[in-house]
C-alpha cells in the first residue's frame, strides 16, 4: 500500500511548569488557564482538516488540549502512551537553573543532546526518539490514507521534526515548538515529511489573564 496519512501534529498548550521553565517530561501536570484559553482556539482552527481522528498522549496536559477539539468537532479520542514526553526521571519537576546547580555533570550532557546520556529513573534520548517515531508511524499507518491529529509534546514534535527533515539527534534546534501549535506533515511508506510547522496564527489575540479562569 503507498497510502499517504496527513499529520496535524500539536503540542499541549502551556502549563505553569512551562511559563517557569521547570522539566516536567512524564509528570502529569495540568494546563494554567492560558494553557486553556490556547487549546480552545483549536476547534475552529482545524475544522476544515477533515479530521478523522484525534490521538493524544495520555498525559493529562495533552489529553485536555485534545478534548477541547476532539469534543466539539465530534471526533473519536484515542490515547496513546507512546506519544508521552520523554522520562526524565530525577531531574523532573526542577528547574533548568536547579538541574545545572544540582548535577551539572547531567545538565552537561543534557543540554549538548548526549544520545546515550539517560537520567537516573528515565530514559536516553537514542530510546525516546526511536519510541515516538515508531509510534507516529504505526499510527499514521493504521489510519492510512486519512487525517489524523497527534496531541503531544515538545520533546515528541522536536523528534518528529528531525526524523522527517532528517536532521541529526545532536544537531542545535532552530525550529520552534510553540504551545498549542499546529504542526502538519505527511507519512508514506518512505516516511515522514514536513509540510507545515508551528503554524499560530489560530493563537493571535489571546491575552495572558491570570484572573481569568
Amino acid at each position: 500500500m503507498n497510502e499517504v496519512t496527513r499529520i496535524v501534529a500539536i503540542r499541549h498548550g502551556e502549563t505553569d511548569w512551562n511559563a517557569q521553565s521547570r522539566l516536567q517530561g512524564q509528570l502529569d501536570i495540568p494546563l494554567n488557564p492560558h494553557g486553556r484559553r490556547q487549546a480552545a482556539r483549536l476547534a475552529d482552527a482545524l475544522r476544515h482538516e477533515a479530521l478523522i481522528a484525534v490521538i493524544s498522549s495520555d498525559l493529562g496536559r495533552a489529553h485536555a488540549t485534545a478534548a477541547a477539539f476532539s469534543e466539539p468537532l465530534g471526533l473519536p479520542l484515542r490515547l496513546e502512551p507512546g506519544l508521552r514526553e520523554r522520562g526524565f526521571g530525577m531531574l523532573e519537576g526542577k528547574t533548568y537553573e536547579e538541574i545545572d546547580q544540582l548535577w551539572p555533570e547531567h545538565a552537561r550532557r543534557w543540554r549538548e543532546r548526549d544520545i546515550e546520556f539517560t537520567p537516573p529513573g528515565g530514559e536516553s534520548l537514542r530510546d525516546f526518539q526511536q519510541r515516538v517515531v515508531a509510534a507516529a508511524r504505526a499510527l499514521a499507518t493504521s489510519y492510512g490514507g486519512g487525517t489524523i491529529a497527534l496531541v503531544t509534546h515538545g520533546g515528541v514534535l522536536d523528534c518528529l521534526y528531525r526524523a522527517a527533515q532528517g536532521i541529526d539527534l545532536q544537531a542545535h534546534r532552530t525550529w520552534q515548538l510553540g504551545n498549542a501549535a499546529i504542526n502538519r506533515l505527511l507519512h508514506s511508506p518512505q516516511g515522514l515529511a514536513v509540510v507545515g510547522w508551528n503554524d499560530r496564527s489560530h493563537l493571535e489575540g489571546i491575552v495572558r489573564d491570570e484572573s481569568q479562569p
